[in-house]
This record gives structure tokens, sequence and C-alpha cells, in this order.
């Protein structure tokens, strides 16, 4: 008779701590994510402002990429976190095998996408001739070589899923390290390289991701002892399981992928009025992840938090990690919104902005970090429909926010001919995000997490 299992440590440990130990690794892996992303964009601006606007255009597709697979990682997270709370360990390794075949499908999707397509893709937003070929290039090597991206971005889920983000930190910050070191190598030809320019700084981006996918691979097969591996079950996965993924996972694809849709369509909007326009509008996605990237880690600690403490009916627990979280969020969000307010010049500075660059990217700057610490609420909420497996609710929400209210009123605010007025489209779409996202938390709130109070009540209550 085998000994019972000891129980993780998302049901025990005291909720702040373990807020921070699940969350702090990503929030520092994934700073340092934003700070990789960041340098990449710097080095490409010191070639030209064309080359920074080329990579700004392939910003949707690898944007896309990063949906599918994080949207992906989420499905597996929520199931197998759950299983875990319900003590189902069976279902908890199908979950993680199963996720590895759908990471490869995944893979092979974009991997054609970008053989065949990343050349038409880049032509919809500019025909100006060396944005076009500089942009074909960087598109082309990132999705043909995204096998690490997919990969590395599933087994740091498996890791965060039993509260091993500590190695989920690993992986990811010295794939970004890697990114950082080969950077300025590839693109300007240092160190005996060939000088290959954007090709470059998209080689340099995936050898990163192939390393923290390495890693990634061999940290789950070493510490992660609540998953056992098995290539019988990967090559054969259950379509119930890839249901139950789906079932939380394609809303949270469909949500990602609509900020894809939404970048795709600012460029357009934005190309009309000058590349210098759709050039800084890529430098605030860059410098804006700074502070969305630790928020994100946040929420991805709270996530498997909010799922084993519902599985484990333990509705105190889930309460107090959503107060705290909120709290950091909004921290988070509010230091970012005075950053962008007090040195707007000096952050694109980074970026070797021209006059005309800072003419049009101070306002910018200034006018979108006003909804900074809305977002950081709204984020928060939406844990909780992913977590219990109410996702459909973060697709209606990311859908009103980014299509229905957002791009739409950039698109009539571009029509009075001045770009700066298109920056005000950013916060009144984050208030609609936040009159949808207090209402669905309410009803996802009152009908999953409330009935959880009887249970604890009648745990509490000896029986004779």
């Amino acid at each position: 008779m085998s000994a019972p299992q000891k129980e993780n440590k998302m049901g025990v440990m005291p909720v702040k701590k373990l807020i921070i130990s699940m969350s702090l690794p990503m929030m520092i892996s994934m700073l340092v994510q934003a700070l990789y992303n960041v340098v990449d964009s710097i080095f490409v601006a010191q070639l030209s402002e064309n080359a920074l606007t080329a990579v700004t255009l392939a910003f949707p597709m690898q944007n896309l990429m990063i949906a599918l697979g994080s949207g992906t990682g989420v499905g597996i997270n929520a199931l197998l976190s759950r299983s875990l709370g319900e003590k189902r360990f069976d279902r908890s390794d199908a979950a993680a095998n199963t996720g590895l075949f759908l990471t490869f499908l995944n893979f092979a999707a974009f991997f054609l996408a970008g053989f065949f397509g990343a050349g038409a893709f880049i032509r919809t937003q500019t025909s100006q001739p060396d944005i076009l070929s500089m942009g074909t290039t960087y598109l082309t090597i990132v999705n043909c070589c995204s096998l690490g991206l997919f990969f590395q971005m599933t087994f740091e889920r498996l890791l965060q899923s039993t509260g091993l983000t500590i190695y989920s930190m690993i992986s990811q910050a010295t794939g970004a390290v890697i990114n950082i070191i080969f950077d300025p190598i590839m693109i300007f030809g240092l160190f005996g390289f060939p000088r290959l320019g954007v090709a470059g700084a998209a080689l340099a981006t995936v050898l990163g991701q192939c390393v923290a996918a390495l890693i990634g691979l061999t940290l789950n097969l070493k510490k992660n002892r609540e998953i056992h591996f098995s290539f019988g079950r990967v090559l054969h996965p259950e379509m119930e399981t890839i249901r139950r993924i789906y079932s939380v996972g394609v809303p949270s694809i469909l949500m990602m992928s609509i900020g894809s849709v939404m970048t795709y369509l600012m460029n357009r909007i934005l190309i009309i009025f000058s590349s210098t326009a759709t050039a800084v509008f890529g430098v605030y996605f860059k410098l804006q992840s700074f502070f969305f990237m630790p928020v994100f880690g946040l929420n991805n600690g709270l996530i498997p938090v909010l799922a084993y403490n519902y599985g484990a009916a333990r509705k105190n627990r889930i309460d107090e990690a959503l107060r705290f979280s909120a709290c950091l969020a909004v921290g988070i969000m509010a230091t970012g919104t005075l950053a962008f307010q007090l040195f707007p010049r000096r952050l694109l500075q980074m970026f070797n902005a021209s006059e005309d660059m800072m003419g049009i990217g101070i306002p910018a700057l200034r006018t979108i970090s006003l909804s900074f610490v809305i977002a950081a609420v709204c984020i928060v909420m939406g844990s909780v429909f992913q977590a219990f497996s109410q996702s459909i609710y973060s697709l209606i929400v990311s859908v009103s926010r980014q299509l229905l209210v957002l791009c739409p009123l950039a698109w009539l605010l571009a029509r009075t001919g001045q770009v700066a007025a298109v920056w005000w489209a950013f916060p009144v779409a984050e208030l609609i995000s936040l009159i949808a996202s207090v209402i669905f938390f309410r009803r996802v709130y009152r009908s999953t997490v409330v009935p959880l109070e009887n249970v604890e009540k009648n745990r509490e209550i000896p029986h004779p």
C-alpha cells in the first residue's frame, strides 16, 4: 500500500507568502523577458527607424504565436492544478502529456505560416521596399524556428502548475540572457560573426527560446515529481483531455489573439500618418511590457493558486489571494504610470528617437499610461475567469475593449488628422473594459466562489 501523497503547498502555505513565492519568480523572469524585448528593439533602432518599423509590423504575427502557445498553456495549467487539488493524479498526468502533443501541433502550424505567408503578411501593412524586405526576413525566421518558443512556454507552464515557479524563472531568464548577449553580436557582426541586421535579431531571439526550452525540459524531468511523462501518452493524446484543455485554453487563445488583431489594425491606422507613428506604437509596446509583464507574471502565479483552492473548496484562501494580488498589481501599474508621465523623453531616447519621433511619442506615452491602473484591476479579475473555467468572460471583455471600442475609436480619432488624438482611444477602451469586468466578476464570484463557504463550514463542524 503506497504512502498518502503530501499536500501541495498551494493548499497549506500562508496565502501572501504563497502568492509571492508563486509569482515573484515569474515576475522576475517576465521582467527579464521584457528587458530583452526592449534591448532587441534598441539594437534594431540603431540600424534605422525603418528597421524598427519592420520589426513592429512583424509583431502581430509574433503575438499570435505567443497567444496560441500561452493560451494552450493556460488550459494545461488550469486542468493540471485543479486535478492536483482534487487528488486526481492520472488526469494531471494526462494534461501534461497531451499538452506536449498540442505544443508540437502549434509549432507545425506556424512553421507553415512563416514559410509560405510571411511576405504576404508584411505586404498588407506596407509597400515600402526596405521595410517590406526586413520585415519579411525577420518574420520568416521567428516563425519557422518557433519550436523553442512553443516548448519553452509549455515546459514553464508545467513547472508553474505544480508550484515550481523558481525553476520556471531559471528557464525563461536564461533564454532571455542568451538573447541579450547574442543580439549585438549577430545584428552588428561582432567577434567574427557576419553582420546580419534584423535577421541577426531574429536568430538571437530563437536561439534564446531554444535554450530556454531545453532547460525547461531538463528541469521538468529532474525536479517535477508531480508529473509523469510518457512518450506513448504524448503520441496517443486523449480527446477528452484535449477538450478539457481547450475549454479553458480556446477563450484564452482568442482573447490574446485579439491583441494581434488590434496591433495589426493600429499599425494600419498609424502608418497613414507616417512610418514614424507606427514605430512609436512599437516602442510603446516594448516599454509598457516592463510593467504589464510583471502583472501577467503575478496573474500566472495567481491562477494555479485559485484553481487549486477551488478544487480543494477553500474560499477564504481564494478571497485573500485575490485581495493581495489586486493590491500588488495596482502598485506595479501605478509605478508605470508615473514613469511614463515623468520620463517619456528619456525612455524614447533609448531607441535613438529623432525629434519627429519625440514629438509623436511623448504625448503617446503620457496619454496611454493613464489607463495602466485600470488595466491592473481588469487583469486580476480576469484571473478568476481563467482559474474557474469561465474564460469566455475574459474573451468578451477583450473583444469589447480592443475590437469594439479601441480600434473603431482610434480610426474615428485618426479622421481628425491629429495623431495625438488617436492615443486617447486607449484610456476610453480600458474604462469600458473595467465596467464589463466588474459585471462578470460579480457573476462568477457569486456562482462559483460563494457556494464554497458552505463546504468550508461543513468541514469545520466536528462529526460525532
